[in-house]
């Protein structure tokens, strides 16, 4: 919304303040500020000047004009000018020699044309006041010759641009920034829609609304012997130019200037092109439209029409039908204001993709009260400026409507603000915006139900608070602020005005609760660790692509293709919540590297989102006027997807840096691997990992991750075509663990370990096994074999080569013995080394390897 001062100072008294003042104090109350732009202020030396001679010069390709201009000085001037629509004695702006207009463009006297020209007569563009520039600006035959321009037609001027956010509509609007102002100032305001209207008398052209929940009041008046030729003055041209808006002509300029000066949106019809009784209703099916963009547009069953006879005229609310629209030849006009739903406006405009400057204002909630007093000033100025006669008589069809009443107590608002505001400041500031503030309680409310003349709000807070003797208020909001609806409106619109600079910054105390859950400590231990291993924390979007499937190499049959669809993607090209969080981290890595950053180690911590087998499609909508029973809320949740959270890294490049210490270490399969392993001891709980195949894991490097027997994940390195659809690099791996099953299947409270007070004993033992045995497998024959004084066992070595055959491998173990009670002798340990490889030998075919 674009705000000329001028325009805001002619309803409200204010100070000598500038307009940065004037923003500053807007944007305490609440307006976001958008810009503030100067008009006028560098222009000097502009004065009007009356054409005494004209003499038309020849020779040249376009007309030329020599002229002799009264200034108001001891000579006259000789000006040299192109522009042919004036004559001698008129009177227009004149720029002196040293003079300057908007954007310091600098007039000096030259010769041209072979004549000497001392200054230059204006348009109206280049004085700033509008767009045009089909010619001189002819100013009115008693402007004073010599008179200073810029002070005569104000030339000088700032525009407070605000932005508008959903719940303040009634700011779209002069008349709802100049309320607002002269709050903040403490000063006087004058309503521009404080007119008298005359009584309704005969109804005009016939009207009536057939959907109430579309429109609830209606209103039209007539004009007739309008003057098609009359145009807007230059006064009402610069204001509709500087707010934003372009002029058009007569009738369309006093509509969008009172849509600008009071908030609601006209339309002229021209009507000798009406037929028959207008109705305001739905779109029936299969009905259509030519809409003044000259786009003929198909119309949906919820779209709200303006008709008559032939069909539809309008679109309410967003735009005219080019059938009604007024022309040149228009004398005869009926002009119509209303009050459309806002819902059904937004969602009007939306679906056509038509956003006007009537929706914008319709969609966030007009003043009911506005119809009658902008269509009577609007058929006054076409009167008054155009020639045109008013008809007698309106019509007003109207639904009735109970306005809302809110009971509060007054103490409230303070105590959402966490400072104690007086019950006679509370009921000032509440009148300030435009309430009726009644003392006392009011039964019906206080019962929240449904009083005989219509429906109130703030029941639930006002009977919670009423029963413990507080001292309540009863506020009726003003019909220009249907935004204030409930109780916590009130308050906000009390701490906005007393000023949000003056609440403490205080820190609210901590709720009482049992702190974190173990799922959320375990979420936190592992990302931790993972941090600590060098991975680098990410959270990608949850939506992924149906290509990622493909990309990831999914079978048909795979559940991971099973995906919820988004009923509203934010993106065409990912409406699927993801199943698996591999496509976000890795295309998160393909970004990064692309950016030149090619050692990369990342990980994510989120929910994947399966859909359950005979699941409803939707859930259930409910209503907002009761809470949900346990059977509704039971439907809502079979509905839902499981949400298991899940951890996952990828990882590539160098994972060991290399330096002038050395050389480093590539990322591998096994640092997936080793990744899962961080994440399940913070859990407490020992990997098993055993050799699978699984997609997009490469075939012959994919390890499969198991908790006892139950399979909580994946690690190992991505398959070669998985690497090549995504653009990863070269022998990318990547881990997915499930953290809900390592939840499930953490152990109890932790008990503290028994701590030894006895020595250690430490054997060494390399086995010869086959080349395709897992380590794991191996590991757990000697765990189970050397039994209970077994404290721990580490790999150190693995070799292959002629010395342990062709097909073989060699690994080497160091075990660690202890007693709780005693020191360990070598025949112990011995004995208990020899039963871990004798049942390597059995499980796994190793062998003790002599050298």
């Amino acid at each position: 919304m674009k705000v000329p001062l001028s325009w805001l100072r002619e309803y409200v008294d204010l100070p000598a303040v500038t307009a940065h003042e004037v923003a500053d104090k807007l944007t305490a109350a609440g307006l976001k500020l958008e810009a503030i732009t100067s008009h006028g202020h560098d222009v000097k030396n502009v004065v009007v000047g009356e054409v005494l001679e004209i003499e038309e010069l020849t020779g040249f390709k376009k007309p030329i004009r020599h002229c002799r201009v009264e200034v108001g000085e001891a000579t006259p001037r000789e000006i040299v000018c192109g522009a042919t629509n004036f004559a001698a004695g008129d009177r227009v702006p004149v720029v002196l020699p040293g003079g300057v207009l908007p954007g310091g463009f600098e007039v000096g006297a030259r010769k041209t044309y072979g004549r000497m020209s001392e200054g230059m007569i204006c348009s109206e563009r280049e004085l700033g006041l509008s767009d045009e520039h089909g010619g001189i600006m002819v100013l009115p035959p008693d402007t004073p010759v010599g008179a200073d321009v810029v002070e005569l037609l104000g030339l000088r001027d700032d525009v407070i641009e605000l932005e508008i956010t959903p719940d303040i509509g009634y700011a779209l609007s002069i008349r709802g920034v100049a309320r607002e102002a002269a709050t903040a100032f403490g000063v006087a305001f004058r309503d521009p829609a404080d007119v008298e209207v005359p009584a309704t008398g005969e109804p005009s052209w016939p009207a009536s609304i057939a959907d109430p929940t579309a429109c609830d009041r209606f209103v039209l008046r007539e004009v007739t012997g309008f003057d098609p030729a009359a145009t807007s003055p230059l006064w009402m041209r610069t204001r509709l130019s500087r707010a934003g808006m372009r002029p058009v002509s007569l009738a369309v300029d006093v509509t969008n200037y009172l849509m600008l000066e009071l908030g609601q949106p006209l339309h002229a019809f021209d009507r000798a092109r009406l037929q028959g009784e207008i109705v305001v209703r739905r779109a029936r099916p299969g009905e259509r439209l030519e809409t003044l963009d000259h786009v003929v547009r198909e119309l949906d069953p919820d779209d709200i029409l303006i008709t008559d006879r032939s069909g539809p005229i309008s679109m309410a609310g967003t735009m005219g039908g080019l059938e009604t629209e007024i022309s040149e030849g228009s004398t005869d006009i009926v002009i119509e204001a209303a009050h459309f739903s806002a819902t059904g406006i937004s969602r009007e405009s939306r679906r056509h993709g038509l956003v006007s400057e009537a929706s914008k204002r319709f969609e966030r909630g007009v003043d009911r009260e506005l119809p009658l007093v902008a269509s009577w000033k609007a058929v006054r100025m076409l009167a008054e400026l155009g020639g045109a006669e008013v008809r007698p008589g309106v019509t007003h069809a109207e639904v009735e409507v109970t306005p809302a009443r809110i009971a509060i107590p007054a103490s409230y608002p303070g105590r959402v603000a966490g400072v104690p505001y007086s019950k006679d400041t509370v009921i000032a500031r509440l009148r300030q915006v435009g309430c009726a503030v009644a003392e006392g309680d009011d039964p019906a409310v206080r019962k929240g139900g449904v009083a005989p003349t219509g429906v109130v709000t703030g029941g639930a807070l006002a009977a919670r608070l009423a029963i413990t003797g507080e001292d309540m208020i009863t506020v009726t909001p003003p019909s220009w602020r249907p935004d204030l609806t409930d109780p916590n409106d009130l308050a906000e619109e009390v701490i906005r005005l007393e000023g949000y600079e003056s609440l403490p910054s205080v820190l609210p105390s901590a709720p009482a609760g049992a702190g974190l859950t173990e799922g959320q400590r375990l979420r936190r231990r592992a990302g931790r660790a993972l941090a600590e291993g060098g991975y680098v924390e990410v959270l990608s979007y949850p939506f992924i692509s149906p290509d990622d499937f493909d990309r990831l190499l999914l079978p048909a049959e795979d559940a991971r293709r099973a995906a919820v669809r988004l009923a509203n993607p934010l993106s065409e090209d990912e409406p699927l919540m993801r199943t698996t969080l591999l496509p976000g981290l890795l295309k998160t890595l393909v970004r990064n590297v692309g950016r030149g950053f090619a050692d990369v180690a990342l990980f994510e911590t989120g929910p994947v989102y399966r859909p359950r087998p005979n699941a409803p499609e939707a859930a259930p909508v409910l209503g907002v006027e009761r809470r949900p029973t346990p059977e509704e809320l039971a439907s809502i949740e079979a509905a839902l997807p499981d949400q298991p959270v899940r951890v996952a890294v990828v990882l590539a490049g160098e994972f060991e840096r290399s330096g002038w210490w050395g050389g480093g270490r590539q990322a591998s399969w096994a640092d997936a691997v080793q990744a899962a392993r961080l994440v399940a001891e913070e859990a407490r709980l020992e990997l098993s990992i055993s050799a699978d195949q699984h997609e997009p894991w490469h075939p012959g490097r994919c390890a499969a991750l198991y908790v006892g027997d139950t399979l909580v994940g994946h690690a190992g390195e991505l398959h070669p075509r998985v690497v090549e659809a995504y653009g990863l690099p070269p022998r990318t791996a990547a881990m997915e663990l499930e953290l809900t099953r390592l939840e499930q299947a953490m152990p109890g409270p932790v008990q503290t370990p028994a701590v030894s007070a006895y020595p250690v004993a430490t054997q060494d033992v390399a086995l010869i096994v086959p080349d395709f045995t897992p380590v794991a497998d191996v590991e757990a024959a000697l765990r189970d074999g050397a039994g209970e004084l077994l404290e721990s066992i580490r790999l150190f070595d693995v070799y292959a080569g002629e010395q342990v055959g062709e097909g073989n491998k060699s690994l080497a173990y160091t075990m660690r013995f202890r007693a709780p009670d005693r020191t360990l002798t070598v025949e112990e340990t011995t004995a208990a080394r020899d039963a871990a490889v004798a049942l390597a030998a059995d499980r796994v075919g190793a062998q003790l390897r002599s050298s």
